[in-house]
């Protein structure tokens, strides 16, 4: 199902999971070649129709975080279907045995039920907080302040950000633990209890970012700014035509590319030995932000985007159009070199989607399909566990497996094991 350099081909990942941060895991796993298989609860999970949908109907959110996926439908609430499960999670092999889940609630598979059928299990577990209880990205996100932080300085209320960056960044994490847990499987012959809470690694993300301890040193919140950068300079600008850039300078030749193509050099020259500041030190143009701003407003005003996009670019000034998302989609799909293309996705159709951003030795890879729902059943049931195409069809015809695949005549008994 992959093209191109796949270094951890051969390695066995079974993932049960829903909303982001387990299925990116997953998806970076598979996008580097490892052989994941999504299990899901027959006729799909939580986010088996989640928004954004294709014209179709169907889940252009589940399409696109699980491409490069082999999937299996399997009832694991009911007890032979957790058998199945602990199956496949538990199946023999140096390079199987590992789990990615975010279940919760009594019908999770815990470490300890893993290790007993498989004492070098992987199982790398997400949740929303570390005791258990339930959180998602968005609510992270407002208990860790950055909702407070974010938006116009004149607004009294939290303003929230539609990326998951937690989830995403868990998401990365886990990601990497499991091969960080392969690794050490491989040399020490020891499985991996990894346990990763959204709660835990948004707060991490803060406190790395320094804004814990300034806010402790402080004694307040951070205020708003607006389109500011924080801590240097960097703001937005409308053109003539109503377009709007952001500019940034955060190291001394960018400040002085900004202060040449705007024509502005002398003037700030003089605005220093006013304001006594140092526009050349990063504090201080931050410090300054607002008069600068002031300063640059009428140069972006006074000419229309493509002026503006034509000096800037010459000037080698760091700076970016605003683009809405579907001027985004448009910029992409003409790309060659975005990693954008457009595959042809069963339930969709053509459909615009991304591959692996890592470049490995000079080479990435390009999208492929998300599999159908329950698509692969008999192939892994068959491949893993050995299950016949009788006993397989037994198991669809009592409901406890899906997928088309799954067929075959309800004849003969499962094996005392399953």
């Amino acid at each position: 199902m992959h093209s191109g350099p796949a270094p951890l081909s051969g390695l066995r990942v079974v993932e049960v999971s829903s909303f982001v941060a387990a299925p990116s895991a997953g998806l970076a796993l598979a996008q580097l070649g490892a052989d994941v298989i999504r299990v899901d609860p027959p006729g799909g999970g939580s986010d088996a129709n989640r928004w954004p949908l294709a014209r179709s109907g169907a889940s252009l959110f589940w399409a696109n975080l699980n491409k490069g996926k082999r999937s299996v439908a399997i009832d694991h609430r009911s007890p032979e279907g957790r058998e199945l499960l602990l199956a496949l999670a538990c199946a023999p092999g140096p390079d199987a045995g590992v789990l990615l889940d975010n279940l919760v609630g009594r019908h999770r598979l815990r470490y300890e039920d893993l290790c007993e059928r498989r004492p070098d299990v992987i199982h790398a577990h997400i949740e929303g907080h570390n005791d258990g209880s339930p959180a998602v990205d968005y609510t992270i996100n407002a208990e860790v302040g950055v909702p407070t932080m974010t938006g116009p300085a004149e607004t009294q209320t939290p303003v929230n950000h539609v990326l998951p960056a937690w989830d995403l960044l868990s998401g990365m994490t886990v990601a990497m633990a499991i091969v960080t847990a392969v690794l050490h499987r491989c040399r020490t012959g020891e499985g991996a209890r990894l346990e990763l809470s959204l709660a835990d690694l948004a707060l991490t993300g803060v406190g790395n970012m320094g804004w814990l301890a300034e806010a402790d040193s402080s004694g307040r919140a951070r205020p708003r700014q607006g389109n500011h950068m924080f801590g240097a300079f960097g703001v937005d600008f409308e053109t003539a035509d109503r377009r709007r850039v952001m500019v940034v300078a955060l190291t001394g030749a960018q400040w002085r590319a900004l202060r040449e193509v705007t024509e502005t050099s002398a003037v700030f020259a003089a605005l220093q030995d006013v304001l006594g500041a140092d526009l050349d030190d990063e504090g201080d143009r931050y410090r300054h932000r607002e008069t600068i701003a002031a300063v640059l407003r009428p140069w972006f005003a006074q000419r229309d985007f493509g002026t503006v996009e034509q000096l800037l670019r010459a000037a080698k000034v760091l700076w970016s159009p605003y683009l809405d998302m579907a001027e985004v989609a448009h910029r992409a799909a003409g790309d060659a070199s975005s990693g954008a293309s457009r595959i042809d996705q069963p339930g969709i159709g053509p459909m615009l989607s991304t591959g692996r951003p890592l470049r490995w030795n000079s080479v990435t890879t390009g999208p492929v399909p998300a599999p159908v729902m329950g698509e692969h059943g008999a192939e892994v049931l068959a491949e893993v566990l050995g299950l016949s195409t009788r006993e397989i069809g037994r198991l669809r015809d009592r409901g406890i497996v899906g997928g088309a695949d799954c067929c075959g005549s309800p004849i003969g008994d499962l094996p005392c094991t399953i």
